[in-house]
């Protein structure tokens, strides 16, 4: 039973990649080949200067990856929340800045498997930090802000069961 139910989550989670546009589903296929370091992000994804440059930026941008990992605030207390935020704020900014996330379910797929599981409590504040600091557009800022409901603010518990899908670049065939 317990294989069925891991099975289904894992359909969801199949359900919910498959739902992203497909600007956000290369993104998060290639933030995944940076964070976790599965790839070479620059043989893999780099198609001219400009996206080299970005995925460069990018690898800058998640070299703290590892440091929040080992972080994990207390939900309780205000300890270490400062630098945690922090540094979590400033690499979700960088990724909205993108452009190419264009929801919080996208960006909480992301960061579900950057971090880990134990890191959906912060998600939100994360998002809505960095989605609504300056070096985001406006207009972008609105859309950003609209997307997470109610629901996904105000959550009164997260579950910590870690993702088990976590998608990866398909090359295409030769015609």
């Amino acid at each position: 039973m317990a294989h069925t139910g891991t099975a289904s989550l894992t359909i969801n989670e199949l359900r919910e990649f498959a739902s992203f546009s497909p600007s956000e589903q290369r993104y998060i296929r290639r933030s995944l080949d940076i964070g976790l370091g599965r790839q070479d992000a620059f043989k893999l994804w780099a198609r001219d200067e400009d996206e080299l440059a970005s995925i460069q930026k990018q690898y800058v941008a998640y070299q703290d990856l590892k440091a929040l990992r080992a972080m994990r605030p207390d939900d309780y207390s205000f300890d270490d929340v400062d630098a945690f935020m922090g540094k979590l704020v400033r690499m979700a900014a960088f990724d909205l800045a993108q452009e190419r996330l264009t929801s919080f379910s996208a960006f909480r797929f992301l960061y579900e498997r950057l971090l880990g599981g134990w890191a959906r409590p912060w998600l939100p504040g994360a998002f809505c930090g960095a989605a609504a600091l300056p070096q985001i557009r406006p207009d972008r800022r609105r859309t950003l802000l609209h997307s997470i409901s109610e629901a996904a603010a105000t959550a009164p518990g997260w579950s910590d069961r870690e993702p088990s899908f976590y998608p990866e670049f398909i090359e295409k065939e030769a015609a």
